[in-house]
């Protein structure tokens, strides 16, 4: 069978085990220890798919990506932040959509931003539509030898259809026969439909978007193999066929054979004489940059394997252009009409009036932007929260819009002249120094919403510090690659910054660091919300919860307490070792070992209590 095929039913095959395993693994639920075993399967799977059919796809790049993917699918066996677990799951989603990107022929190290965002839409695509593609185009089921197959397939329903009428008869005497015999029947083959049913469909599900996926990722796609199938007009069937001779060919002799040949095209070039065609040379040293000379040969020009003459500007482009490929990694504006693209004036006027709008807000909003505390305590009727939680979100969204519009616009710059370029570079540089003054403003805010005269910290606070903290690295990359014309590099560091701050943040624990710096606080006399902690908060925040009951007023440890016990009660449940979370099982011996001090509540009878159950 031909290596497509071939390909095909091992992805097919891998694809079908695969979904069996996911059924197992990801029904148990919390989840755990199950989604590092479904991650790593996978990336195996996926690694050793191609290392058997595409060995040139697996490059560093590609392990660097898979070891990220199985360090976030291990987050899932230390951490039990509800938050973590979204953020772990989205890196794992977007790094499967980088890894199909060496399929096309695209570096992801010299990537851009929009490489990045097609392999994600089209990892979900082809996930979804692939196996229709795997199943109807790619595997041939003629080469397969169906002799052995179908035997073996109609011997086995064969056997069942006679098998089963029989088993029925006489499991039904024997069940008459014998009470004892008749209840262990039933208990066999007693079932629970919509259960058989919801195994069948999750298995189907996983395998059915595993195929998809391992087929975008590993087989060579379909732009490719039409490109090479378009580089010839020759069908493959008739190319070097010879031909057969007739019957009547066949009884010639050679020599009328040979007369019957028709003549191979002796002409010259432009019809000339031979002594014409000897005395044509091109003068000496002839300028490169001149047309050829009349009647000669152009010098420099390349041939490509197929014969199409190719230019000596880009020759991998124009190798790919002879086959018949598309050039993805060096996927340009060149093509698009000059009334789609920027030129100085259309950039000076685009990002220049954004630069001024940012200067003007930053001039005009000085004092309410650094101002702190001190603007708070001396302007009437404005409450900390209101300066705080109605300047940062939208400074983080002009934050994060900046970005696309930065790299969209140098996209979109006509490379023809030199001072566009430098141009973008000014306006550019500009726009992000202006960005980082108000960047800082947003983090003065979250600083003092959640410092010692704030409210504290949340998940709410802490998640879009992070991402500023990411954009703040991101816009510094920028500089150093988009703005230095580098910008090939971009991407790919933009994307391990993600990947080493989210990477961070999970060691770091923060809902453990919520807690202990909310308790600080508490102890500096802030208020404290015991219920947040309690019900907000996951169990990697218990033993700082438990480490502070005895500097807590009554009220609240009556509130902890309590909360804390009805967690250890749900726990005690929770014993599938598909479930297996370190951060748990920590949260879920520390209860056990306090559980005495969890149900004495002398606190709940204090005054200050009551009403706390």
């Amino acid at each position: 069978m031909n290596p497509r095929t071939r390909t095909g039913l091992e992805i097919l095959l891998v694809a079908i085990l695969f979904g069996v395993f996911g059924n197992v693994m990801l029904r148990q639920t919390p989840w755990g220890l199950n989604v590092f075993l479904f991650v790593t399967v996978f990336t195996a799977a996926m690694a050793v798919m191609m290392l058997r059919n595409r060995p040139e796809l697996m490059t560093a790049r590609t392990l660097s990506l898979q070891a990220a993917m199985l360090f976030f699918g291990a987050m899932f066996v230390v951490r039990d932040s509800i938050e973590l677990r979204v953020y772990d799951t989205f890196a794992v989603i977007i790094i499967m959509g980088v890894l199909v990107l060496p399929n096309f022929g695209i570096n992801q190290r010299i990537a851009g931003v929009f490489h990045y965002g097609a392999g994600f839409v089209w990892s979900g695509l082809i996930s979804f539509l692939g196996p229709f593609f795997l199943i109807g185009a790619d595997i041939d089921w003629k080469e397969i030898p169906g002799n052995r197959l179908s035997k073996g397939i109609f011997s086995v329903l064969r056997g069942l259809a006679v098998a089963l009428p029989l088993v029925l008869i006489f499991g039904a005497l024997f069940m008459a026969a014998d009470a004892a015999f008749e209840d262990f029947a039933n208990r066999a083959v007693n079932f629970d439909m919509d259960t058989v049913l919801s195994h069948v469909l999750l298995s189907s599900l996983f395998a059915w978007l595993a195929a998809g996926y391992l087929r975008g990722s590993i087989m060579e796609h379909a732009f490719a193999v039409a490109g090479a199938a378009a580089a010839s007009p020759i069908p493959a069937s008739e190319e070097k066929k010879p031909a057969e001779p007739s019957a009547a060919e066949g009884e010639k002799s050679y020599v009328d054979k040979f007369t019957s040949e028709p003549a191979e095209d002796t002409s010259l070039p432009n019809n000339a004489t031979i002594l014409e065609h000897i005395n044509i040379s091109d003068p000496p040293n002839a300028d490169p940059g001149s047309p050829p000379y009349e009647g000669g040969v152009d010098a420099p020009i390349s041939q490509g394997a197929d014969g199409v003459v190719l230019s000596s500007d880009n020759p991998k482009a124009d190798e790919k252009a002879a086959r018949g490929e598309r050039d993805w990694q060096n996927w340009d504006n060149t093509k698009f009409p000059s009334v789609f693209t920027l030129g100085r004036v259309e950039t000076i006027i685009i990002l220049g009036l954004v630069d001024l709008l940012f200067l003007a807000f930053v001039v005009f909003q000085l004092p309410y932007l650094f101002g702190g505390m001190d603007l708070v305590q001396t302007t009437p009727d404005l409450k900390l929260a209101d300066f705080a939680r109605r300047g940062f979100g939208e400074l983080v969204a002009v934050a994060f819009l900046v970005l696309p519009l930065l790299l969209a616009s140098h996209w979109l710059l006509r490379r023809d002249e030199r001072r566009n370029e430098a141009v973008f570079r000014v306006l550019a540089g500009v726009q992000i120094g202006l960005l980082f003054v108000i960047m800082a403003s947003a983090m003065q805010r979250l600083v003092l919403l959640s410092g010692e005269l704030g409210y504290g910290w949340t998940t709410v606070r802490f998640y879009p510090m992070v991402f500023m903290l990411w954009l703040a690295v991101v816009f510094v990359w920028f500089g150093w690659t988009v703005l230095r014309g580098r910008r090939n590099n971009f991407a790919w560091g933009a994307l391990w910054s993600a990947i080493v701050i989210l990477a961070a943040t999970n060691l770091m624990n923060p809902d453990d660091f919520i807690a202990r710096k909310n308790i600080q606080l508490m102890q500096q006399g802030r208020e404290y919300d015991a219920w947040y902690h309690t019900y907000q908060l996951s169990d990697d925040a218990v033993p700082a919860l438990i480490e502070s009951l005895p500097v807590m007023n009554a009220e609240d440890a009556c509130t902890t307490k309590q909360n804390l016990y009805d967690r250890l009660v749900d726990a005690r449940g929770e014993g599938d070792v598909r479930s297996l979370n370190w951060s748990r099982e920590s949260a879920f011996r520390l209860l056990e070992g306090n559980s005495g001090m969890l149900i004495n509540r002398p606190e709940c009878e204090v005054p200050s209590a009551v009403g706390v159950k």
